[in-house]
């Protein structure tokens, strides 16, 4: 008997409060590792209204303006029409930055310190990540969380290219996707909320996104009839983006990764440099994961890291592919440990971390991006798993 279900995901634009301030807080993070690449970062954004206020811990040489990057990474968003109230020239921003605290330098730094067991670099914090692959799209991602980001990356081009003058930088989308045995089938439900500005009618709107984004974005064989798709659903929406709401750095982590598809250790990446194991080991395990369904070991692989601070090796490596394996999964796991080191040392040596990469990362997923500064998408490890694993 054929069992079927729906799963839903949902992505966020650019302009979303949450999002405004991982973007803030990513571009702060590469303003640092620009000048000084072992800067130590862990920067937070709160906004609200006409208000910016960044706070957190970062230790580095590199010497900038903090109000100007922030003011750019605003203006690169799209804030900065007459009407907008949060504005990338108008904002108060407030600075709450200090240094890390040498506690926990000493426990990352590579180096003796009293009552540490080790000079190796260590973890930066404790916790557990997960990174997770499947076959179900061609960048090896859930398909409602990647559909979800096609749609709300669309809309940004749109928006920005400046042929539509009534879009507004904040914005959502949603996409149900039915599965039968395991395999998505069909679209169900699509759902767009777009900020507009007051002057654009509700019929317009409508038709835009249905015909100009959704029928062009999505593909056709799995839209039907029958799919519903819901276009700003309460209405109207002129007020959004921090006007509307307040956002905060990394309350977006189930957008940022696999939608709800792959399983989440807590952590948030955005204004965290690569000694966070948080951002590091998070894409460390989505390149094992992705590399094993590349190699055709399995067709859907999770891995989980945990580490303690300051230590150098994870507590704990654990691997699952949901009994989709071609090959003993034992062999999968010892393959996995031959082939990749989990120290967060070698991480960021192993996908070359430590770069002013991370406002590529920021927005539409950390995870399904085809660009060669995204090292953890690579797939350069499937002939040393095959190998591995005979």
């Amino acid at each position: 008997m054929s069992r079927s279900y729906i799963f839903s995901s949902e992505s966020v634009g650019e302009g979303h409060p949450d999002k405004v301030c991982d973007t803030i807080s990513d571009a702060i993070l590469d303003a640092c590792l620009s000048a000084d690449p072992l800067s130590r970062v862990a920067c937070e954004t709160f906004v609200k209204s006409n208000v910016v206020v960044v706070g957190g811990e970062i230790t580095t040489s590199a010497k900038f303006d903090y109000n100007d990057v922030i003011r750019q990474a605003i203006r690169g968003i799209g804030y900065t029409n007459d009407d907008d109230v949060f504005h990338a020239d108008k904002v108060f921003i407030n600075n709450y930055l200090t240094r890390q605290s040498p506690d926990i330098a000493q426990g990352v730094d590579k180096r003796k310190a009293s009552g540490k067991k080790t000079a190796e670099q260590g973890a930066g914090d404790q916790g557990l990540m997960f990174g997770f692959a499947c076959d179900e799209t061609p960048e090896l991602m859930p398909a409602p969380i990647m559909f979800a980001h096609r749609l709300g990356r669309e809309l940004t081009n749109i928006r920005k290219s400046g042929k539509v003058k009534w879009l507004r930088p904040d914005a959502k989308t949603q996409v149900s996707v039915e599965y039968v045995n395991g395999k998505p089938t069909r679209i169900v439900n699509v759902v767009v909320s777009t900020q507009h500005a007051a002057s654009a009618e509700k019929a317009e709107i409508e038709k835009f996104i249905t015909e100009k984004l959704i029928l062009k974005v999505l593909p056709k064989k799995m839209l039907s009839r029958e799919t519903e798709i819901l276009v700003n659903p309460t209405g109207r929406f002129v007020i959004g983006g921090p006007e509307g709401d307040s956002g905060l750095t990394g309350r977006k982590i189930i957008v940022d990764t696999y939608g709800g598809m792959g399983r989440h250790g807590g952590g948030a990446f955005s204004g965290k440099d690569p000694s966070k194991v948080d951002r590091s080991a998070a894409y460390m395990g989505r390149y094992v994961a992705k590399n094993v369904v590349a190699a055709g070991l399995a067709s859907k692989c999770e891995v989980q890291f945990a580490y303690a601070i300051g230590h150098p090796v994870p507590v704990s490596v654990h691997v699952d592919t949901f009994g989709t394996c071609s090959t003993d999964e034992d062999k999968i796991i010892a393959a996995i440990n031959k082939v990749f080191s989990f120290k967060p040392a070698d991480i960021v040596s192993q996908l070359n971390l430590l770069r002013p990469i991370y406002s590529k990362s920021t927005n539409y997923g950390h995870f399904g991006k085809n660009d060669p500064d995204i090292t953890w998408e690579l797939t350069d490890k499937v002939d040393a798993l095959k190998k591995a694993a005979k």
